[in-house]
């Protein structure tokens, strides 16, 4: 009798929402492949885990070799991702880099090594998990939210050529929730007390932290992700956020950059007493 099971291919699976969604593709039924850079191959938690570095095409091509030998991708679940906390200013060129790497680029090799096998097949879901902050912007986040910003343009031309193909394409743009490990959170490395910066940068990481700490669930958003991938018609965008994060992306929607500049400032910068930042340090207005 024909094996019936659909398999998916989840990138970044070793930890944060990456993980949880395996899992909950897992418990959906599907035949799990996973890779991260941890994994040194073989059955963990009913997935099969394979070693995988998005930013390194060797590893990549040896991800999806091995892969397809035990069975080719009905949906491919790219999770892969990190971030650094630093201002424009002071986040290294390397460090964007990096950023954009792992996030954006990341995700730009595994299609190319699956596309070929999808289009073969007639049919396949691709799912790229981007962000709310590919919808706006924070600060101190910069590198992360130019990569994700990214995603998002590139999954709008990738819907569009892959179409005729029968391959579908979601974007996922979560709000905060609670996973993920620190180690894929580093501060930039020129981030000091010494910073001109320095008093806003710990008042906006410290909302972040609480924010994330204090978020969602991520095994319900592996779960929902889980749903509408055994439909046959998947969404373009799937926002997977708490009310108040759905109510920041209208406002940034419908209202105009200092309306919203204001918001955003009222929110993360709280420095003690009411101080702005100035140049050259942190003085009280």
């Amino acid at each position: 009798m024909k094996n019936t099971q659909k398999t998916v291919w989840v990138t970044g699976a070793s930890s944060g929402l990456g993980l949880h969604t395996a899992m909950a593709l897992r418990d959906d039924g599907w035949q799990v492949i996973a890779g991260a850079r941890s994994f040194t191959g073989g059955q963990k938690d009913g997935m099969t885990c394979l070693p995988l570095d998005v930013t390194d095409e060797n590893s990549v091509r040896d991800f999806c070799r091995r892969a397809q030998e035990i069975a080719p991708p009905d949906a491919l679940v790219q999770c892969a991702g990190m971030l650094v906390l630093g201002s424009c200013e002071e986040t290294s060129v390397e460090e964007f880099h990096r950023v954009m790497d792992t996030n954006y680029l990341g995700m730009v090799r595994m299609n190319r090594e699956v596309l070929p096998m999808m289009r073969a097949a007639g049919e396949g879901k691709i799912v790229l998990f981007s962000s709310i902050n590919g919808l706006l912007g924070i600060p101190f986040q910069s590198a992360y939210t130019a990569s994700k910003h990214a995603i998002e343009g590139y999954a709008e031309c990738l819907a569009l050529e892959v179409k005729p193909f029968g391959i579908q394409v979601m974007l996922v743009e979560p709000g905060d929730h609670r996973s993920g490990s620190e180690k894929y959170r580093p501060h930039a490395a020129s981030m000091t007390d010494e910073s001109p910066y320095a008093a806003a940068y710990e008042s906006a990481t410290a909302r972040i932290h609480h924010d994330e700490s204090n978020g969602s669930d991520p095994d319900v958003l592996g779960r929902k992700i889980a749903r509408i991938l055994d439909r046959k018609r998947i969404p373009f965008r799937k926002r997977i956020a708490s009310v108040d994060q759905h109510m920041a992306v209208y406002v940034h929607r419908f209202l105009g950059a200092r309306i919203n500049g204001a918001i955003l400032e009222k929110y993360y910068i709280r420095t003690e007493n009411g101080s702005k930042q100035k140049e050259g340090g942190t003085e009280g207005k």
